[in-house]
């Protein structure tokens, strides 16, 4: 059979499987998700239940517009219980009925809950606040400037009394700070900050009508005196002409001290308000209990109904895993070519080539085998008829460039003769010309020599020789023969390497990466502004080498290809100095050789910095 015949009928075998095992777990899931709705309504009973608790303490704090949200609270407790008692759609979820074993435990929320929901009316519906008590601080708080005021009167008028009275005017600054005191601790009591406020307030009352006793000469005839460490003094009686405000007191004190007393032994929250919170705590611990009971008896519900969903889920997963056995099993044997072919296609593409598969079918696997087998082995003769012509187009072109370069030697040697006139005089124009030729057959022989070099790179015929140099040497040796060109363009060359740093590598070479690196920087440069800078630094294992311009820089999209052969940023102003393209190339191909790394960075109108490394002793090189 085709293994497309043999796809078709096992995904048919496992569709009809799926589809019957999916409708049975929808129903099943369906049925298990209604009973979770609802079991999640009846543990919402709870919540509703502490939020109205919240709320009614909120109240009690003053905030009179929970009072509406304790009636939405009472609804959503009412809605909530009774959709849980019929069933149907809540909140747009489906619920079921109670089954009829927990109708006990049903009935049992529903009578706690309206125990609850009456002192909960009561609550939302009693005032919070004492009357008589919110009177009695609207009193105090509106008289207490007044007291300050006086009690400010009597400190004026004993100030121009003598030294005997300066118990007197202790005693009357005390009972100014006393009487702030009282307006502060009322406040805080009138906001519900109440605490040890009252307890305050108290020492402020019995201290302050002591103070006044002792400034009036009245005995101090109540006990409560001594518990704040107020004693009976015989002071000097004040002068009638100083008393003036100290006899105003007596009549505000006396109507504001009751009121003291009525706030101390009364509380703020009204009696009746107070006994309905305590009862919607009690009621709240049954309620909440008969709720979890409630829910209790839906977990056990629905763990039964799972029990029995899992014989069921039981027997769908033990008839799956024998068919799907089954089907795995038919696709393991014809899947299992692929691996051989997987295997022949790997080495294929890690470039071994005329392998054959050995696999032999009338299937679709056979074919393709064969097929491979046929582009493996057209692939192995192409690559080593590419091999045998890129291996001549080589040898060929170094050739080429090598017999290039021979007859450019007399020609550059015979005009450097003909300027030095050893064949006779010049005239201006023909010193010219012969300039020129000399000239162009540098430029020639500079291109061919790159061109050869290029080709040794690339055959691996580039001639190495390392040894350990002194690379503060090779750099100033570099920087004195750049000099004169540097100068003519009005460009800043130096270095700024004050020490000997040794390395490992072939000194020709490295000057020729050098130098190249310091030509296109003075290409890029501009005259009279232009700097180039080179420098190196020292690490564990190797030497850091940079050459930094602030040239014209080099754009981002430009970065990672100007180290390829014949790649040249800016074609029009290379045209006009010059160049082949192949000079960075040849300097990576250098610095690989020693083992070294080369890169660039660079901004563009700021310049660029190359960089590339050396490696300290031979031990360290990569091998050619």
């Amino acid at each position: 059979m085709k293994i497309a015949q043999k796809t078709y009928l096992l995904l048919g075998i496992i569709i009809g499987v799926s589809a019957v095992n999916l409708f049975l777990l929808l129903s099943i899931s369906q049925e298990n998700l209604d009973v979770l709705h609802s079991i999640s309504d009846a543990s919402n009973l709870k919540v509703i239940v502490e939020r109205i608790a919240g709320t009614a303490h909120s109240i009690a704090g003053g905030n009179e517009t929970d009072r509406q949200t304790l009636v939405s609270e009472i609804n959503d407790f009412d809605q909530t219980y009774a959709v849980l008692g019929t069933g149907g759609t809540f909140q747009g979820t489906s619920v079921i009925a109670i089954p009829s074993a927990l109708r006990p435990l049903y009935d049992q929320v529903g009578n706690s809950w309206q125990n609850y929901k009456q002192v909960t009316e009561t609550i939302r519906q009693e005032s919070v606040f004492d009357p008589n008590v919110t009177s009695a601080l609207s009193y105090i708080l509106g008289k207490n400037g007044d007291l300050i005021s006086l009690t400010n009167g009597v400190v004026n008028d004993l100030v121009p009394l003598d030294r005997n009275y300066n118990q007197h005017k202790m005693i009357a600054a005390q009972m100014v700070k006393i009487a702030k005191d009282i307006g502060q601790n009322t406040l805080l009591i009138s906001i519900g900050e109440g605490g040890n406020a009252t307890t305050a307030l108290k020492k402020n009352r019995i201290t302050y009508d002591g103070d006044l006793k002792l400034l009036e000469g009245a005995p101090l005839d109540s006990p409560e005196y001594a518990i704040y460490g107020i004693k009976q003094e015989n002071l000097a009686q004040i002068p009638r002409e100083n008393s003036d405000s100290l006899r105003s007191i007596d009549p505000l004190w006396a109507a504001e001290k009751v009121k003291l007393q009525f706030v101390e032994n009364n509380t703020l929250i009204s009696k009746q308000f107070g006994s309905a919170l305590e009862q919607l705590d009690d009621q709240r611990a049954e309620l909440l209990l008969t709720t979890s009971q409630f829910v209790d008896g839906w977990n056990k519900y629905i763990d039964s109904k799972l029990h029995q969903n899992v014989v069921i889920v039981q027997g769908l997963l033990i008839a799956d895993i024998g068919v799907f056995a089954a089907v795995l099993f038919s696709i393991k044997r014809s899947l299992n070519p692929l691996q051989i072919l997987t295997n022949a296609i790997v080495r294929v593409k890690d470039g071994i080539y005329g392998e054959p598969i050995n696999y032999t079918s009338d299937d679709e696997m056979g074919e393709l085998a064969n097929t491979i087998n046929s582009l493996s082995s057209t692939i192995q003769k192409k690559k080593e008829d590419a091999k045998k012509m890129e291996i001549a187009k080589d040898e060929f072109l170094a050739m080429i460039t090598h017999e290039l370069k021979t007859p450019l030697v007399p020609i550059q040697g015979y005009s450097d003769i003909l300027l030095g006139e050893h064949l006779g005089a010049l005239n201006k124009n023909q010193k010219e010309r012969i300039e020129v030729i000399r000239s162009s057959a540098a430029s020639l022989l500079q291109l061919i020599s790159d061109l050869l070099d290029a080709q040794k790179l690339e055959l691996g015929q580039l001639r190495i020789k390392k040894s350990n140099n002194n690379l503060r040497k090779t750099i100033e040796n570099t920087v004195v023969v750049m000099q004169p060109q540097a100068m003519g363009d009005k460009i800043t060359l130096t270095q700024n390497i004050d020490h000997d740093i040794y390395a490992y590598y072939d000194e020709e070479r490295i000057i020729q990466v050098l130098t190249n690196l310091i030509k296109n920087s003075l290409k890029a440069t501009s005259p009279k502004t232009g700097k180039i800078e080179i420098s190196a630094q020292e690490t564990p294992n190797e030497i850091l080498v940079s050459v930094k311009d602030n040239g014209k820089g080099i754009p981002p999209e430009a970065i990672d290809k100007v180290f390829k052969k014949f790649y040249q940023v800016d074609t029009s102003s290379t045209r006009e100095s010059g160049g082949s393209g192949l000079g960075l190339s040849i300097c990576v191909g250098i610095i690989d050789t020693h083992g070294g790394r080369m890169w660039v960075t660079s901004e563009l109108n700021k310049g660029s910095e190359f960089w590339f490394t050396l490696q300290k002793t031979e031990s360290q090189r990569t091998p050619v």
